[in-house]
């Protein structure tokens, strides 16, 4: 199956490249990496330098480089192999390459680089010699600090092979150097290391490397040190059709994963090394197998979705931080530095979803991550004026708001541009606390809802009330100078999805506090402590919930107007839009963007409150709309194509479903959407996009809701699809699911308790290890 001109895929477990691409050093490093949640390597190769994006992005490494962006830092690499044959370098760029492929196994998170080059004839000592390069590389998910990487050079025609390797300093980093101090080590056991220090927060970062060459090779190795790193040269006579394999392992650690991180890498080293790869390979690949086994979704009748799926999947387990929580998924994971390793609302609202019906302990660390920074979310709202939780817009490992004021620059003054993305797009903090009381639908986890969910939901709702603007002459309450999910609009007042989830947060917190009331009233009570609620705030809710406008729907036409005065806007569309571009890099949005005078939306705005709450509005209020903004939204964002996948297949438009499901599948693939905007570097992995695929198959297409305490399904299947098979956890019971074009079925396989569920609009009573089935025929 061919997923475009140069990716295909053998099996549909993985995507492959039959030609070498040097103008996809960027797209083609983030598409074909390794990670494990823990850290990130690009899918870049051994021989390459910082020129070529090289980077190993570490989490939990935050610090600023250049004064404005915090970021995550790239670490030194330790796995950098460069071959000689008789002292010429071996490279694709400077030789001839032939047999070239590239392959990234996503079921077990394996890259591969295999590769014939002949080193140019003028230096090679005449025609017929070449060098055959084989090399495999995984991240580990049985050591999470480590990557081993085994590389096999075969030399047919005989001669002197080097291999210079080591640990390479001279990093590619977005925004500038994160090191005060670099310094090299040696030990004498043949284990090499780089020390560096952060600049601002002084974060010890060890790197560590070990070499093992296997197979009796004779050889002769040289230590260097240099203030690009550590290096070490292993020298070769090979004969004539002689091959030389060696595993470089590549250890990392920080100063805030353990007290003494130098010491932790020359453990993890030792036992790399006595291990050896191949049964480190096994126990990697058995965590995979335990991963898939939750998350994997099983397509019959579309291979090209299957393996696409699959891929999409596989970037998003990686992109997450599944081993603590107090850290978040990254807009762009582990990827690259772009969004500065921090999360946003995608997070919530993309990401989340799959974890809590597939692994709901990470679903609960994730949400752990957000009541652990609680105080830099109290801390922003003090800041400007409010109270309780305004969570961070892009949020790091303290939940400090690091969203700079100017994100983007005018390519055409060179003037930097003022956004308010930090301080008027205010609908993170209610759709983290939306986040919540979906979890608690969910897993039923009341011990999460004592410890942390309360407390956000209340800080979220004292942080609205005090946002909110009250309109005595009209008796409501109102937010103003917002900016939706649709990033062009700035300084609008009463966005639709911002008020409806304001709303629905203060319906909730008041729910809530009448449970605890029941349940737990001494929990309640440390909770209002902690929340600074009274009394006279309850009634305060009480009044707000009842009085914030929400826009309805038009009783004709069953439109909802995404914020004031957005009908009387030109009405253009964005192909025509884009017509009236000076550069085709500049900024569409606020304050003065082609887009801010047009009803022209980056993404989804109205559509996205329907894809988060599908049961708010009948079906055709959500298709009239759908019809309505579709044509009017330009997707800038790669959140926008799962939104209308959705929203199409509860609609009936199963030509825009499938449509949207296969741009949101290959955002990435096919590097559909741009790296760059108004200056800015925005490439990288879209982790929100490759989580929603979930999302989008068993939301979407197989209907699947939570409503009091009730699952259920609701499909509408693409024609070619005959089956869909998965898994899901409903309040600690595992649910095998099996949709049909005319049937579901639904089997108990896990757990003591009764699940009810609605199927077909009937209410079912499913027992412990019994199954259900029902016909749609």
């Amino acid at each position: 199956m061919n997923f475009g001109d140069n990716l295909f895929s053998r099996t549909g477990w993985e995507i492959c490249e039959r030609v070498f691409d040097r103008d996809s050093l960027i797209t083609n490093g983030s598409n074909f990496m390794v990670g494990n949640g823990y850290l990130g390597y690009r899918g870049t190769f051994p021989e390459w330098t910082k020129e070529h994006y090289v980077g190993c992005v570490v989490s939990d490494t935050y610090d600023t480089a250049d004064g404005t962006w915090k970021e995550l830092s790239t670490v030194p690499n330790a796995l950098y192999a460069q071959a000689y044959l008789d002292g010429v370098p071996i490279s694709l760029f400077d030789g001839t390459a032939h047999d070239y492929r590239r392959e990234l196994d996503f079921r077990y998170g394996i890259h591969m680089r295999s590769v014939d080059v002949a080193p140019p004839l003028a230096n090679a000592g005449g025609p017929g010699r070449k060098v055959t390069v084989t090399d495999w590389r995984f991240a580990s998910y049985r050591d999470l600090h480590l990557v081993p990487q085994r590389i096999v050079v075969g030399v047919p025609g005989g001669g002197e092979l080097r291999l210079r390797t080591g640990i390479d300093a001279d990093l590619w980093s977005l925004h500038g150097n994160h090191f005060r101090s670099l310094s090299g080590t040696e030990s004498r056991n043949g284990r090499i290391g780089v020390e560096a220090v952060t600049g601002e927060h002084g974060i010890r970062i060890c790197v560590g490397q070990a070499v093992t060459v296997l197979g009796e090779h004779a050889y002769r190795e040289e230590i260097e040190r240099n203030d690009s790193g550590v290096y070490r040269s292993l020298t070769f006579r090979a004969g004539a059709g002689e091959q030389v394999e060696l595993v470089l392992y590549m250890a990392v650690y920080t100063s805030n994963d353990a007290d003494d991180p130098a010491a932790a890498v020359r453990t993890s080293l030792d036992a790399a090394c006595d291990a050896g790869y191949d049964a480190l390979l096994r126990e990697h690949c058995a965590v995979w197998d335990s991963l898939w086994d939750n998350i994997d979704i099983k397509l019959d009748g579309d291979s090209e979705t299957q393996a696409l799926l699959r891929y999409n999947l596989y970037q998003a387990v990686i992109a997450t931080p599944a081993h603590t929580d107090h850290l978040p998924i990254g807009a762009r994971g582990l990827s690259c530095q772009a969004y500065q390793g921090a999360a946003f609302w995608d997070q919530e609202v993309f990401n989340l979803p799959m974890y809590l019906f597939t692994r709901p302990d990470v679903a609960r660390s994730l949400l752990t991550y957000r009541h652990k920074t609680i105080a830099g979310a109290r801390g922003k709202a003090a800041d400007l004026g409010y109270r309780g939780a305004f969570y961070a817009w892009v949020s790091a490992e303290t939940g400090d708001e690091i969203c700079p004021s100017y994100f983007f620059t005018d390519v055409l003054t060179g003037r930097k541009i003022r956004n308010h993305f930090n301080d008027w797009q205010i609908h993170v903090s209610p759709d983290i606390a939306y986040a919540v009381w979906n979890y608690y639908q969910v897993t039923d986890d009341w011990e999460f809802m004592r410890k942390s969910g309360a407390e956000i939901i209340f800080d979220v709702a004292q942080f609205l009330v005090s946002r909110a603007h009250f309109k005595k002459d009209r008796n409501r309450y109102e937010f103003i100078r917002l900016l939706g999910p649709d990033e062009y609009h700035e300084n609008v007042d009463n966005n639709f999805f911002t008020a409806y989830q304001a709303r629905f947060v203060m319906q909730r917190a008041l729910a809530l506090y009448a449970i605890f009331e029941e349940r737990d009233p001494g929990a309640l009570r440390e909770i209002q402590k902690r929340s600074n609620v009274s009394p006279d705030d309850i009634v305060l809710w009480t009044e707000m919930a009842q009085r914030i406008f929400v826009p309805e729907p038009d009783e004709k036409s069953g439109l909802i107007e995404q914020f004031d005065g957005y009908f009387q806007l030109e009405d253009i569309t964005p192909g025509k839009l884009a017509g009236r571009l000076i550069d085709p890099a500049e900024y569409w949005g606020w304050p003065n963007g082609i887009a801010v005078e047009t009803q022209v939306s980056k993404q989804a705005d109205v559509v996205q409150l329907f894809m988060i709450h599908p049961k708010a509005y009948p079906v055709h209020v959500m298709r009239a709309n759908c019809d309505y903004y579709e044509p009017r939204t330009q997707h800038g964002s790669s959140l926008s194509p799962s939104v209308y996948a959705i929203v199409g297949a509860w609609t009936g438009n199963m030509r825009m479903a499938c449509d949207y499901f296969q741009k949101s599948l290959t955002v990435d693939l096919l590097a559909t959407n741009k790296s760059e905007s108004g200056g800015t570097f925005i490439g990288g992995i879209h982790t929100a996009a490759c989580g929603v695929a979930w999302q989008i198959v068993v939301r979407g297409f197989c209907g699947l809701y939570v409503e009091d305490g009730t699952l259920g399904l609701s499909p509408n299947l693409p024609e070619s699809w005959a089956k869909v098979r998965f898994s899901i956890f409903f309040r600690g019971q595992r649910l095998l699911v099996t949709v049909r074009q005319e049937s579901v079925c639904v089997s108990h396989a896990g757990g003591t308790q009764r699940v009810r569920l609605d199927l077909g609009g009937k209410e079912h009573l499913l027992e412990p290890s019994k199954e259900l089935t029902v016909s749609y025929a």
